[in-house]
């Protein structure tokens, strides 16, 4: 009977099965396989066999691969690989905070708690290269609402605003992206927050009441402990979604991810995941070096997510 039972659900599952197989298992090996591959041909297939040249010249600066006056090298390990890990430091502890702020403030509200829900909410299913065209206007340097709102005058953000050089100070510009991705993150994160706020019993709050015990120390002693899978959970997926930031660049800053002042920082806003999409579009496609690329990048976000599980052991409670 058991064995009838596990055929049946097996023939339930293969739909699911066979898609995951050929959208997600094939490309992750087939990526595995061609980053290995010197001068691989993405139309014909042709190669010139095994090589770890690919990540020697993505990752090293023995390679003049990238043509021009700069190498992949440059451009992965001094440009897109310092903004990715910038980016993720930054957004993925502050969006947490935040959210987990709002989260406990809308949990406490008794009139129109849904209305607000659903406010909050709305970020999260608008277009998010919309959403990026929309922030590149409030942070235009011209007439930017940023800048009339905090009187800061005709500071640079996104677009060059110092003709004589033509250049935006690298800061600003990695403020500016940071604060929309801040944002546009916050919707999903408060409603996890909120679900998990749900679900913790009021004895423990009336405990903490009979206590006498302030906001802020119930909070920190009771909510924050108590919520610790969903912050668990929130931290391991931010992660891995800051690592994949390309959206928010292409909105901000458009195709060539800006331009900066190299004596202040990279002179790019370009990520992990732009430079590996670079590769692809270009009208050469370098699949190799973006397979290599893509790889190094799952290395990366598979060691944080590691290091993250570790440190949970201790600090989550369930």
């Amino acid at each position: 009977m058991e064995s009838k039972n596990n055929w049946k659900a097996w023939l339930y599952l293969a739909p699911v099965i066979i898609l995951l197989a050929v959208f997600t298992f094939y490309p992750i090996i087939n990526t595995i396989y061609v980053s290995f591959l010197k001068d691989y041909n993405a139309l014909t297939g042709a190669n010139k066999g095994f090589t770890f040249d690919n990540y020697l010249t993505v990752l090293t600066p023995w390679s003049k691969a990238g043509g021009g006056d700069g190498t992949f090298y440059h451009t992965v390990m001094k440009v897109a690989l310092p903004n990715t890990m910038l980016i993720t430091i930054i957004t993925v502890p502050l969006s947490i905070i935040i959210s987990l702020i709002i989260a406990i403030g809308l949990n406490s509200i008794k009139i129109l708690k849904k209305f607000f829900q659903t406010v909050f909410f709305m970020p999260y299913v608008t277009n998010a290269i919309a959403i990026g065209m929309v922030f590149s206007v409030i942070f235009n340097t011209d007439y930017g609402v940023f800048n009339a709102i905090f009187g800061l005058g005709r500071t640079p953000w996104i677009f060059p605003s110092n003709f004589s050089s033509g250049m935006v100070n690298y800061w600003h510009g990695l403020f500016a992206i940071c604060f929309y991705i801040v944002w546009h993150s916050l919707p999903y994160k408060i409603l996890i927050f909120l679900g998990g706020l749900q679900n913790i019993d009021a004895q423990y709050y009336d405990a903490a009441k009979i206590d006498s015990a302030p906001k802020w120390k119930t909070a920190l002693k009771i909510t924050v402990p108590l919520l610790s899978p969903q912050i668990l959970y929130m931290m391991i997926t931010s992660f891995i979604g800051a690592f994949k930031e390309y959206n928010s660049v292409i909105g901000l800053f458009g195709a060539d991810g800006g331009a900066f002042d190299v004596n202040t920082g990279p002179e790019s806003m370009k990520t992990m995941v732009c430079f590996i999409y670079d590769q692809v579009k270009d009208t050469n496609p370098r699949i190799h070096y973006a397979s290599a690329a893509s790889l190094f990048l799952f290395l990366i976000i598979l060691a944080f997510t590691i290091i993250q599980n570790k440190v949970s052991k201790k600090r989550v409670h369930y």
